[in-house]
């Protein structure tokens, strides 16, 4: 199960700068965030382990959002809603998982404070 995410009075961390990954470097499998091209293994060490949190924080925060919509999209008081079933569709998810999500984004929404609540494990 993933990490809790940080509730709205938690202070965020601030992930590491991500360097801009020019095409032609993108489209060589051995790039990454030019981490190959660092000698020294404190340095590698360091920049990667900076990347490493930059995208955990990305992904929690990614995932927040994937909440919130869910929710949106379940709330009955939408004519056009969905079910979690349509929302599992458009999302690639299971039906199980797209009711946590709602669950999660109504949490969220809410402002659900000290409740313990994690995000959803992965949909995998």
């Amino acid at each position: 199960m993933a990490e809790p995410t940080p509730r709205r009075n938690e202070p965020r961390l601030r992930p590491a700068p991500l360097i801009f990954e020019p095409a032609e470097a993108a489209a060589d499998p051995e790039h990454f965030f030019d981490l190959e091209s660092i000698e020294d293994p404190r340095e590698l060490l360091a920049r990667a382990t900076e990347l490493t949190l930059a995208f955990r924080a990305a992904t929690d925060r990614a995932v927040e959002f994937q909440a919130i919509a869910a929710a949106q999209l379940a709330d009955p008081r939408r004519f056009d809603r969905l079910t979690p079933a349509g929302i599992a569709e458009r999302a690639e998810w299971t039906e199980d998982y797209a009711k946590k999500m709602v669950d999660f984004g109504r949490d969220l929404l809410r402002g659900a404070e000290g409740g313990g609540h994690a995000s959803p494990a992965d949909p995998v």
